[in-house]
């Protein structure tokens, strides 16, 4: 994976470690998730869904979400975590982030354009696989095709 030094130094995880927290994820709570068909964030976790993932939407405004009980923030989440999938500006990613760790969560993902290296140095310190600025249906296709 490249290094991305003019945006803090990070470096996204290998191929191998991101098919292992998606092969071994079964609940993502998705930060952001609009309602609107049309919407990145819907499409993304309507696949999800799809795919045989539990996609708990997080969004204050709206009360739910494909199917799913809408929660105003990650620690209102009644239930472990596995991973929490970002669709927020870059500026909210560090408290997302701080949510996460704080609930337990095992991996933060920041989607395409979604780009905080505070908030990745934040989740690698605690522990927790971070992706950053990748498109998670994207990279589920490419490591689960074929399967």
């Amino acid at each position: 994976m490249p290094v991305y030094p003019r945006a803090g130094g990070w470096k996204n995880p290998s191929p191998d470690e991101i098919y292992r927290i998606l092969q071994n994820s079964k609940t993502i709570a998705v930060v952001g998730l609009s309602p609107d068909p049309d919407r990145p964030s819907n499409r993304i976790a309507n696949y999800l869904q799809l795919q045989g993932y539990r996609v708990i939407p997080v969004n204050p405004g709206i009360a739910e979400a494909l199917g799913e009980k809408s929660y105003p923030d990650l620690r209102a989440i009644p239930e472990p975590i596995d991973i929490v999938d970002i669709f927020r500006r870059p500026s909210a990613a560090p408290q997302i982030t701080k949510a996460a760790v704080e609930i337990g969560a095992r991996a933060v993902w920041m989607q395409e354009a979604v780009v905080s290296p505070e908030a990745f140095r934040l989740g690698e310190k605690a522990g927790l696989l971070m992706v950053m600025d990748r498109c998670m249906l994207k990279e589920h296709r490419r490591l689960f095709s074929g399967q």
